[in-house]
């Protein structure tokens, strides 16, 4: 991505920073798995999104005194001997060129550097980012690091930088939309290449294979999130990623997976029969939930209440649910349907943004309605990615076919 990107999101976070402030953000580490081995290392994705940097153990900080911002990066030192074994660190001049920031020391001095700020001004606040999903998650290096400046320097005020990154990241800019529909193409040729390959008796984990097969020749380095490839009544199970299960003759199988592109995410999810063909009942409910989905998509527009998508959604199933004689009212829903209709989309796949907000351009979700029938062992969910804009909307994945009659003339040139 171009470094301008990253040199703006830096300009707008920090025209709100107030003065006599310091912002220190944290690209976060790979973590420990077993004996030598760690996990593979993703970057912090606000830190991300402020410095275009996707290596580990860098520190972004940037500091306001009289209106004044100043930017510096701490990188990790070259290591002649621990380079032949696993490469290069991140250079001076790779730093600058990918942020557009111009002042690079080492990371060793970072402590100093910043003790040395406070020895010489009056800054009082301190920003970082103090995102935290679930109570009993491990702390993270910017927690660690408030406990350690709270112990030294007790006057100071912590502020959560987190939620107004998140307000930025929640439109997106033509670059990040053009990362999210190359991510759409790669998916959309990968769900291609499972429908083509897709036969009685396969294996889940061979058809999801035939998905990987298609990032991986594309240079994808990692997936949005684990692939739910859900034949028959596992697909009655929101977030199954077992993938073990063989796929029967006349069961439908439900895939909910995602290319990532330049750490940006699709999220599509596509429901298909093994055989080729659906049944009479499998195609009566399949329609319900693409009605809901094409109805979704159809009411969006700027100034829609987020929340307002489900509403919709929900109507619709239920009415489809009547139909279908699985119930009588529509409070009998949830039995069917127990998800929300949409998240937003972005540098994670369950992207930051408030769903109390109201749509505005430049927003990305998904709009992803589902039934899921144990008892008829159907689960099916049809998800696209939605760009909200000036007048409406774009449906970025509408080249991935979702009809009935679309996937079974697909399947049928097998």
């Amino acid at each position: 991505m171009n470094k301008m990107f990253f040199i703006n999101n830096r300009k707008k976070l920090a025209d709100g920073l107030e003065d006599n402030s310091i912002l220190v953000m944290f690209a976060g580490r790979a973590p420990y798995k077993s004996a030598d081995e760690v996990y593979p290392f993703t970057p912090n994705r606000n830190f991300y999104y402020l410095t275009g940097i996707d290596r580990e153990n860098i520190i972004l900080m940037i500091t306001k005194r009289n209106g004044k911002t100043s930017e510096m990066l701490f990188i990790e030192e070259s290591d002649p001997v621990l380079a032949r074994w696993v490469g290069e660190k991140m250079k001076a001049d790779e730093a600058k060129e990918a942020s557009g920031i111009e002042s690079i020391d080492y990371i060793k001095n970072f402590h100093d550097a910043f003790g040395g700020l406070l020895s010489r001004y009056e800054y009082d606040i301190l920003y970082l980012d103090f995102e935290r999903q679930e109570w009993n998650i491990s702390m993270t290096e910017a927690q660690k690091f408030a406990m350690e400046v709270r112990n030294k320097y007790s006057y100071f005020n912590l502020k959560n930088i987190f939620y107004k990154v998140s307000e930025l990241r929640t439109i997106k800019d033509k670059e990040e939309v053009d990362n999210i529909r190359t991510a759409i193409e790669i998916t959309k040729q990968g769900i291609e290449n499972m429908m083509r390959n897709s036969k009685a008796g396969i294996m889940e984990y061979e058809l999801e294979a035939y998905f990987d097969y298609v990032l991986t020749s594309k240079g994808v380095k990692d997936k949005a999130f684990k692939t739910i490839a859900a034949a028959g009544k596992n697909a009655t199970i929101l977030h199954y990623s077992e993938n073990n299960s063989r796929c029967e003759d006349n069961a439908l199988i439900l895939f909910d997976l995602g290319a990532q592109y330049n750490y940006y995410s699709a999220d599509i999810s596509r429901t298909f029969p093994i055989s080729g063909k659906f049944t009479e009942r499998q195609k009566q409910v399949y329609n319900v939930v693409l009605k809901a989905n094409e109805e979704v998509m159809k009411a969006v527009k700027p100034g829609l209440p987020f929340a307002e998508l489900n509403e919709i959604a929900k109507k619709v199933l239920a009415e489809g649910c009547k139909e279908l004689r699985l119930i009588n009212e529509d409070s009998e829903l949830s039995k069917y349907y127990f998800h929300g209709v949409s998240h937003y989309l972005g540098l994670d796949t369950h992207d930051v943004g408030d769903r109390e907000e109201v749509l505005r351009p430049g927003m990305i979700f998904t709009n992803e309605p589902g039934l899921y029938i144990p008892e008829e062992g159907i689960g099916i969910r049809i998800e696209d990615d939605i760009l909200v804009t000036e007048d409406g909307y774009e449906n970025l994945s509408k080249d991935i076919i979702k009809t009935v009659e679309e996937i079974e003339e697909f399947m049928s040139k097998r």
